[in-house]
């Protein structure tokens, strides 16, 4: 292992000692973890200053450019996030750049107004929208007690498309459970050698035109595609151990989630309704495909309105509830289901990481369509990129 990279696996591992959950997938040599593990509680400045010495020797490092590139993007957000734990303030803008690599600020309200326009049209009834809307989601919920039955059937339809197009190791498993008392909706956690486990948050309920999406996203071909990928051809091929370990707030993350939430697209296309619908007809389960693929479309500009929450209660001073208003009037969610996001929201693990999902979106959107989808997408699963080199190259 390359001295340099090893040093930022330990690195990396320690962050961990500090913050639980900041190493989201470790599956590189165990030696390094117990080693780390036995290791005193380190100090956050001094984890900030060794990312700091770590970058400026990468140019001495012998590594490729396209490594290096990946791994100054990482340590400049592992040199933040040190300041930030060792009590050093950050504006919040400044954060989400440091961490991900992109600008971000507050959407448009004539861009939210429009497509508030657009879903009054679609949404059957005759009272205010926020109410149809929410009543529309509410109707839309997958009963409990098909969920799993429906997840299995998605992910199994999902693996053989996928397969198909990215191949995988014969070996690759997804197990699937059900989870509470969590911020997020779904989270895939890598066990290496090509497994994963997918937990789903039961505290949210499931919506029928979501559900696709998220088995898309945490498994075929999202986190658990990317995973078994880059471990085939970037760790055992290559010998990049960089990859052995993944960190919260760091660049690798918006690739990721950018990626995984194009999974839809990417595996079935833009007209996913009639597939979906005929998934569901098989399993018993009525869902109109058509309707939730317009609605779905219609309400996509919205999807910045959580990331304006964040903005407005860490960067200009908003209270709680006035987030939780911007969220209700905008985003077209009930107060109850606002207030939960605000879990996410402050969490100070995950506070910046709405970004990932808004900004990610975008930007690999536009690199999928800067080229041929199936191959950019390739790449986003093969290659160790950053939104930097993805933003440069989409705007040349």
């Amino acid at each position: 292992m390359n001295d340099l990279v090893r040093e930022y696996v330990l690195l990396g591992l320690r962050f961990d000692r500090l913050v639980d959950g900041f190493v989201d997938a470790y599956t590189g040599d165990p030696a390094l973890k117990a080693q780390v593990q036995n290791e005193p509680v380190p100090d956050a400045a001094a984890l900030a200053q060794r990312a700091v010495a770590l970058r400026n020797d990468l140019g001495s490092s012998g590594l490729s450019e396209e490594r290096a590139a990946f791994l100054d993007g990482q340590l400049h957000a592992l040199s933040v996030s040190g300041r930030k734990l060792a009590g050093e303030h950050v504006g919040f803008v400044d954060e989400v750049e440091s961490y991900f690599q992109v600008r971000i600020e507050p959407g448009s309200d004539d861009d939210y107004a429009a497509a508030h326009a657009a879903l009054d049209e679609l949404l059957p009834g005759d009272g205010p929208l926020l109410d149809r809307y929410v009543a529309w989601r509410e109707r839309e919920v997958v009963p409990p007690d098909r969920l799993e039955a429906a997840v299995q059937a998605f992910s199994s339809d999902l693996r053989d498309r996928v397969r198909a197009s990215y191949p995988l190791d014969e070996r690759e498993t997804v197990e699937y459970q059900v989870v509470t008392d969590k911020p997020w909706s779904g989270f895939n956690y890598y066990l290496g050698d090509y497994r994963s486990r997918v937990a789903i948050n039961a505290d949210l309920p499931m919506r029928k035109s979501d559900l696709p999406k998220l088995v898309a996203h945490e498994s075929y071909p999202g986190h658990h595609t990317e995973h078994c990928r880059k471990e085939r051809l970037l760790v055992t091929g290559g010998g990049h151990a960089e990859h052995t370990v993944f960190l919260v707030n760091t660049p690798e993350c918006l690739m990721a989630e950018g990626l995984a939430d194009l999974g839809v697209r990417i595996a079935v296309g833009r007209e996913w309704g009639a597939w979906a619908q005929e998934i569901y007809a098989d399993l018993g389960i009525a869902f109109d495909g058509a309707l939730a693929q317009a609605v779905g479309r219609a309400a996509a500009p919205l999807n910045s309105v959580r990331q304006d929450a964040a903005i407005l209660l860490h960067d200009r001073g908003a209270t709680e509830d006035e987030a939780v208003a911007h969220l209700v009037r905008w985003g077209l969610v009930s107060e109850e289901r606002a207030r939960k996001s605000l879990a996410f929201f402050t969490d100070p693990l995950w506070r910046a990481y709405t970004s990932t999902y808004v900004e990610g979106y975008v930007l690999l959107g536009k690199w999928l369509e800067a080229g041929d989808p199936a191959e950019q997408f390739r790449r986003l699963l093969d290659e160790p990129l950053t939104p930097a080199q993805v933003r440069k190259a989409v705007a040349a």
